[in-house]
């Protein structure tokens, strides 16, 4: 399967590195603002061994159109940001190419145009695409639903610069349907990401823990993504719709 690339940052990067060890998808292109790394390739660039085309292009010089004219995909994965959408979502939805869409928010307006693209084509869209956190956030949903009554608590912990509450943990108070007052933050050296949510039952308590290693945790979650999408008809998909069949089939 043909993958083409949205976005170049940290992330971009780490995506890409494990798009390209894997033999099942092939990262055709990468497509940034910047004409930095212009006509390089993403395998060269990284230092990984890959036959991957995997060319670097910049807006600046070529068209969504023209790419996809000349390097068509199957899948487009965005890492961009918010507005990466306009580039190519309308093309994709034309060329019936399937979306995958890792921002970590969009605005009413974006939310609208992404999912009306559905109406023709594959979306997904998930604001943490890591496996283990979505996992993480199902198991804890099922949970409560069995027992509705239990005290619930979040602890976020991250580096030590990072200044706001975790936007997972405040994710995953949404998704329970708890306060964001129930979220507890840890700042420390050392720490890249961990999620653990508490849940307080009489004489016992169970706590789920997810802990983030590295970025690429995030391209192993596009291509679990990727996989589970192959057969899937025109439609808007959220992590939960890919996870749930798993847990009763």
């Amino acid at each position: 399967m043909k993958v083409g690339l949205i976005g170049f940052g940290k992330t971009g990067k780490a995506v890409a590195s494990v798009i390209l060890q894997n033999t099942e998808f092939s990262l055709e292109w990468v497509l940034r603002k910047s004409t930095k790394l212009e006509s390089r390739s993403v395998s060269e660039f990284l230092g990984t061994e890959s036959e991957d085309p995997g060319h670097i292009f910049s807006l600046q010089n070529i068209t969504i159109s023209e790419l996809l004219d000349q390097h068509p995909v199957d899948f487009i994965i965005d890492f961009s940001s918010d507005l990466g959408l306009y580039i190519y979502g309308q093309e994709a939805k034309e060329r019936g190419i399937k979306i995958i869409s890792a921002i970590s928010h969009y605005q009413e307006k974006e939310m609208v145009f992404l999912k009306s693209l559905s109406e023709q084509t594959t979306v997904f869209w998930s604001p943490n695409i890591t496996l283990g956190v979505n996992f993480l956030m199902f198991a804890s949903k099922f949970l409560k639903k069995i027992a509705p009554f239990v005290d619930i608590a979040i602890i976020e912990e991250h580096f030590k610069t990072k200044e706001d509450v975790s936007g997972t943990a405040v994710k995953i108070a949404d998704y329970l349907e708890i306060n964001n007052d129930d979220i507890s933050s840890i700042r420390a050296g050392g720490i890249v990401g961990k999620h653990e949510v508490i849940f307080g039952f009489p004489y016992q308590t169970v706590r789920l823990v997810h802990e983030s290693i590295s970025r690429e945790a995030f391209g192993n979650g596009a291509i679990f993504i990727a996989q589970n999408l192959t057969d899937k008809e025109p439609g808007f998909y959220k992590f939960e719709d890919i996870l749930l069949p798993n847990f009763f089939s």
